[in-house]
Parts: structure tokens; C-alpha cells; sequence
């Protein structure tokens, strides 16, 4: 089984560019195959890595949901939904991309659901990590993609309203009954001190912090990718730190579920 990371955050917390940067650094480290998966409808991941809009299985899953006759004579409509999700995927250098898009609209997706959360149990197994970037409801990862990850890292900065936020996340990991075995606080443009109270009020794991770089930033203004970022950039040294220290996060291939 694949080593699943799940990141999710509120919005503006910076977790699809920490995303990117933990996709960079396995792709750089030569760890294995990598599986990105957007998991936010604003779908931005792809644009961070430099990947052009392709589709998304939002938009593919909409219409068969909305028209089960889209699905061709002869061919089993599971079978249909594996091609989608294949032909969905967007492979570039290090890694590939699966954009989930938009929720759900008006149409029945209780049986294509449950079909693709089957494919993607099935799917991160070919690859040695997987890396989810979620939206702060988790709703993809709830109803869409599997319900376990090895790592959860929740995104916050270094404010009272992004801590509560956490705290509220994993709340909602816990009520919505996934698997997840470590979960992780990492505060993201950290520019102050932050009380050892309120990082345990959150009730997770405090794995570090990223400062702010304004390379990132210039980056986002240019249309430039997480790649063009340079290799002595504050937050990459960091972030590697980060990782060097915490074997959970990049503890060997396939080192996750069975």
C-alpha cells in the first residue's frame, strides 16, 4: 500500500503550496513514484506544480451521475469509472496529477462513489506515496477518495483563528471515522512565538514551522511553479529539516497501511 499525506487546512493557510513543496522534496529525493491528488474544488495544486489544466473527475463523474447513459453499450459502468479515473490522471516528470474537482451536483452519486473509493484503494497502491491536498471540509476525502491516510498534516498560521480552525479539523476526522495514524500541526508563515497551550488546545502533534518566504509569493504573481523555487529558499531548508527529523512523514517506500 501506498504511504498516503493528507493535508487540510483553512483556506489561505498556505497548505496546497506545503503540498507542492512535499511533493518537490520526494520528487528531488528520489523516494518512488508520487500520486498528487487535488482534493479542493478551487483545484490549484496542478497550477503550483506547473501542470496545466487538464480534467477532473468531478466534471466526468457529474455527467455519467446526471445520464448513466453516458457509459457506452456493452461496458460495465465500473469498468467506465476506472477508465475515467485513468485517463484522468495527468503524468509529468516525478510525479502525476489526479484533479477531483468540483462537489458534487444535483444528479445520484451514491453508486459512483462507492465505486471510486474502491479505484482509489486500488489505485495508491502503484504508487509509493500518495500526497492529498484536501479542503478544509474534507469533503473529497469523506465521500470520494479512501477514508484513511498514514499522515495527516493540518496547515495553520500563526494566528488564533487558524489554531481553532485545526482544532475544529480534526474534530471532523474524528467524527467522520477516518483512519489516520499520526496527525500533525505544522504553522506555516510563522512570525511570532506561539503559547505551548494554545498548539495543545489543537489537540495534534506539533510537527514545526515554515517561515515566510516571499519568493513564494513572487512565484504565485509570475505563474511560476513550486520547481522555480530556488534550492536556498528559507522554506525549503525548513521543510527539510522538518522531514529529515520526522521518519513518519518520508519513512521509506511503502512504509504506510498493508
Amino acid at each position: 500500500m501506498g504511504y498516503v499525506i493528507a493535508l487540510a487546512g483553512k483556506g489561505g493557510t498556505g497548505k496546497t503550496t506545503i503540498a507542492a513543496l512535499i511533493i518537490r522534496a520526494l520528487k528531488e529525493k528520489k523516494l518512488g513514484s508520487v500520486l498528487a491528488i487535488d482534493a479542493d474544488p478551487n483545484s490549484n495544486l496542478g497550477e503550483v506544480l506547473g501542470v496545466p489544466a487538464g480534467d477532473n473527475l468531478g466534471a466526468i463523474l457529474d455527467q455519467i451521475s446526471a445520464d448513466p447513459n453516458k457509459v457506452p453499450a456493452g461496458m460495465a459502468k465500473e469498468r467506465f469509472i476506472q477508465h475515467q479515473v485513468q485517463t484522468t490522471i495527468q503524468e509529468e516528470d516525478g510525479f502525476d496529477l489526479l484533479s477531483m474537482g468540483k462537489p458534487e451536483g444535483p444528479g445520484c452519486y451514491c453508486y459512483v462513489n462507492n465505486v471510486l473509493r474502491g479505484l482509489m484503494i486500488k489505485l495508491i497502491k502503484d504508487y509509493d506515496y500518495i500526497v492529498v491536498d484536501n479542503e478544509a471540509g474534507l469533503e473529497h476525502l469523506s465521500r470520494r477518495t479512501s477514508r484513511f491516510a498514514d499522515i495527516l498534516i493540518v496547515v495553520s498560521d500563526a494566528s488564533s483563528v487558524g489554531l481553532k480552525s485545526a482544532k475544529r479539523i480534526i474534530e471532523l476526522v474524528n467524527t467522520l471515522k477516518f483512519e489516520v495514524k499520526k496527525s500533525f500541526l505544522l504553522i506555516n508563515r510563522f512570525n511570532k512565538n506561539i503559547p505551548e497551550d494554545k498548539i495543545k488546545e489543537t489537540g495534534l502533534e506539533y510537527l514545526g514551522n515554515l517561515p515566510l518566504e516571499p519568493q513564494i509569493e513572487e512565484l504565485s504573481l509570475q505563474g511560476r511553479s513550486i520547481f522555480d523555487l530556488k534550492s536556498d529558499a528559507q522554506i525549503l531548508t525548513a521543510l527539510s529539516l522538518i522531514l529529515s527529523n520526522s521518519p513518519l512523514l518520508v519513512g521509506g517506500a511503502r512504509g504506510g497501511g498493508d
